[in-house]
């Protein structure tokens, strides 16, 4: 976005520097990347007088000329123009001056006279088109004058990086209202008077909208008698100096209008309309469209049009139609000024690879409200420079009106958050400098009024961040903020319980020797893929980086085995990972459609201990998963819990459910032998994955009471069973639980013993007796230890050997 130092102080009276101003506008969030001089390639040019013209005597269309440059001798310049005369004052290249087109000027002879530099047209200048004659200055300036200086072009420009929620200020007037807040200098709107004459706009157009969710506004003007022509050189050097092309009187306004404000504008030679009416709509079907810059577009059914009465016109907000284009021949226009949907704008613009000063600005958001002040801003030029009579009033559709946003705003809050001495009065002014309106409330609270210019104004912090920019972020005191928190818990900050669940996870994990990982929630579909993951239920992104990272893990178990991988292409294959992370999960039930969940992930690989003395150089398996598994809810007092076999899993194989009651925890098994090769694994790879936020809510319901140890010694008794090869021993554990007597302290299973696969098994189990207030006798304990023996018996397929 360029802006116009000149333009800039017609709306606001600033009179700092130039560096104070540029320092200014970054601070405000609008960086200034480059300070330019308007009309650069002109600074050496100067104006000259002609004294005196004669005819060359070797050439008829030639002319020998004496200027005045301002210096002690006139100066011979051969002129091939056919308007030069003497008394004109002209635009003069001296020797050594490089024009824009970068033919450098020198001194030399022309058909044996010498000429000592170049007398200039409007298109040598790079300031028009016209190149029939020399340009003519009509201000007298004395001969040597700066050209620049006596065409009033002398400008500072600054070259603008503007974010994409600010479309506000790509405009002059946004600019001037952000400079003006911040300095509490006044605003001065562009004049807008105009007279009308009858009938009314609605007299010769009628206009409707199909959709107002794709164009909440559509307005326009009918002017009629209007004669079109080369605009005045002031408006021309100020779209030159913005980087536009003058065209004509009615296009150069509209391009100006919308720099000045923001707001796209477009004019239809109402002549060439078909019918009264004017539609925005979209298409029924595919169709080619032909706009202003004569190519053939393929336009879509999701692109916006505006319509006459039988045909497309205009791609609304990207640009017109080549039918319906303002030339010298037009005398009554149709003026358009409307809003349309940023979404459907920027889809079409892409699309077509077509983006144009009016798509960028209406992508980001275009002022509603200011859209009629736009409006006639441009009528009212039109009739200055053309000598137009403009209708009265305007032919409106408005479907989906403004609706202004208010929002509550807390002083002593936005003090707070920012540690800014900003007082009330500043606030205020602040908010209403940049537009909003304030209401003071009760309990010192206000509620704030957004300006349809800022769609970016949702929340209060979005209002905190407005006073925040104004008062400068350089001037934020460089203090650090206090922290309430003391060594006896008083003031301290309470942590969240679903942190401080996940940090004692992460303690207990790093205590069984586990070492954290840390993976993006991003995978590769391949990835998911290669672990059999169901396609119909991954959050695919809409836009992903790269192909790596194109879909929300549903599981931990992707990002484990990337991180296993790299360490084993590394010879680093002992490994005992764990993750605590979030996985997300579609449901079509959820607003978000994703649900999420917090997962504790583990993979064993490798050697169960070190590989040193005196350790052995076994793997890990199941039993040392199952094993971390355990402790993990014995740590949370939670259990007993039942391990189930399952037939059917992605990519385990073997695989259990874990369970504790009806709650399904997770999964631990054996990755399947393919999917291990896929990741380069050396060993059998163990995998488990634990629902950490149903963990976290059976361990909240826990009651851990203290029980406190016994001083008496504990008696050992041993108990062999004989049972079938398909009795589990959880089965036996469940009715040891269910004849328990209180003085049965622990048991455990001591050994397995089967001479061959199919035979009964002998099962050894160690029970532990103690009483907490005495020594057990050996009768007690016989007895106890009996009558456990027999309730076995009667319960169970098993017998003593």
């Amino acid at each position: 976005m360029y802006l116009s130092l000149n333009w800039l102080l017609e709306f606001t009276p600033y009179s700092g520097s130039v560096d104070e101003l540029s320092h200014a506008l970054t601070m405000l969030g609008l960086e200034v990347e480059e300070e330019l001089e308007a009309f650069q390639s002109l600074r050496d040019f100067r104006v000259g007088r002609v004294l005196a013209c004669r005819r060359h005597p070797n050439a008829d269309n030639l002319t020998l000329c004496q200027v005045d440059l301002g210096g002690e001798q006139p100066a011979d310049i051969v002129c091939g123009a056919p308007n030069v005369a003497a008394g004109l004052s002209v635009p003069v290249a001296p020797p050594g001056t490089e024009l824009p087109s970068g033919t450098r000027v020198k001194k030399t002879k022309i058909r044996g006279q010498p000429s000592e530099g170049m007398i200039l047209s409007e298109k040598e200048l790079g300031l028009g088109e016209d190149e029939s004659g020399i340009m003519i200055l009509e201000d007298q300036a004395s001969p040597g004058t700066p050209l620049r200086e006596a065409l009033g072009l002398a400008d500072r420009i600054f070259d603008i990086g503007i974010t994409p929620n600010r479309g506000d200020c790509l405009s002059i007037l946004g600019i001037a209202r952000e400079v003006a807040a911040c300095y509490g200098l006044p605003l001065t709107m562009p004049r807008t008077e105009l007279q009308e004459i009858p009938p009314v706009c609605t007299e010769r157009v009628d206009v409707s909208v199909d959709d107002g969710g794709l164009c909440p506004l559509y307005q326009a003007k009918v002017a009629e008698g209007v004669s079109i022509g080369t605009s005045p050189a002031w408006l021309r050097y100020r779209l030159l100096a913005m980087g536009q092309r003058p065209i004509n009187s009615v296009v150069d306004v509209t391009n100006y209008v919308m720099l000045e404000t923001g707001q796209p504008l477009h004019a239809f030679d109402l002549d060439r309309l078909a019918g009264p009416a004017i539609r925005v709509a979209r298409p029924q079907s595919e169709r080619e469209f032909t706009t202003l810059d004569g190519h053939t577009r393929q336009l879509s059914p999701d692109d916006l049009l505006i319509w006459d009465a039988e045909r497309p016109i205009a791609l609304a907000g990207i640009m017109g139609g080549l039918d319906t284009e303002v030339g010298p021949g037009s005398s009554r226009l149709l003026l358009e000024s409307a809003v349309f949907d940023p979404t459907t704008i920027r889809k079409t613009a892409r699309r077509l690879g077509l983006s144009s000063e009016s798509s960028y600005r209406f992508e980001r958001g275009v002022d509603q409200i200011g859209s009629g002040l736009a409006l006639y801003r441009a009528a009212h030029l039109i009739r200055r420079l053309t000598g137009a009579e403009v209708l009265q009033g305007v032919a409106r559709s408005a479907p989906a009106p403004w609706q202004p946003r208010r929002i509550a705003f807390r002083p002593e809050r936005a003090r707070g958050l920012l540690a800014l001495e900003a007082t009330d009065e500043f606030c205020r002014a602040t908010l209403q400098g940049l537009g909003c309106g304030v209401e003071p409330g009760e309990n010192g609270d206000w509620t704030v009024t957004t300006p349809s210019h800022r769609h970016d104004l949702f929340r209060e912090v979005d209002l905190i961040e407005e006073v925040a920019r104004v008062y400068g972020f350089e001037n934020t005191p460089e203090e650090l903020p206090r922290v309430a928190k003391s060594l006896h818990g008083e003031g301290k900050i309470p942590e969240k319980a679903d942190d401080a669940f996940q940090k004692t996870v992460r303690h207990w994990a790093k205590g069984m020797g586990l070492q954290e990982v840390m993976n993006y929630s991003f995978v590769s579909s391949a990835d998911l893929d290669a672990l059999n993951l169901p396609r119909d239920s991954r959050l695919e992104l809409a836009n992903p980086l790269t192909s790596e990272q194109d879909t929300l893990r549903p599981v931990l178990a992707p990002g484990l085995l990337l991180s296993l991988r790299l360490n084993v292409d590394r010879n680093s294959e002992d490994l005992h990972l764990f993750e605590v992370a979030r996985a997300f999960q579609l449901d079509r039930s959820l607003e978000t459609t994703s649900r999420e969940t917090t997962l504790l992930g583990i993979a064993l690989h490798g050697s169960r201990n070190p590989r040193n003395w005196p350790w052995s150089g076994e793997t890990a398996d199941f039993l040392d998963l199952k094993g971390i598994v355990q402790n993990l809810l014995s740590t949370l007092h939670l259990g007993p819990e039942d391990w189930v076999e399952q037939t059917e899993h992605p990519y385990l194989d073997p695989c259990a459910a874990i369970r504790i009651g009806q709650e399904h925890l997770g999964y631990a098994g054996e990755l399947s032998a393919e999917a291990a090769r896929g990741y380069d694994a050396r060993h059998h790879v163990w995998l488990a994955e634990l629902d950490l936020d149903r963990l976290q809510t059976l361990a909240r319901s826990v009651d851990a009471t203290y029980a406190p140890w016994s001083r008496y010694p504990p008696v050992f008794r041993d108990m062999t069973l004989v049972a079938g090869p398909d009795l589990a021993f959880e089965k036996i554990r469940r009715q040891i639980e269910a004849a328990r007597s209180p003085l049965l302290n622990d048991f455990m299973l001591l050994d397995i013993y089967q001479p061959r696969k199919g035979d009964n098994r002998n099962i050894t189990l160690r029970m532990v007796y103690r009483h907490p207030e005495k020594t057990l006798l050996a009768e007690e304990v016989d007895s106890e230890h009996g009558e456990l023996g027999s309730h076995l018996l009667r319960t169970l397929p098993v017998r003593f050997p």
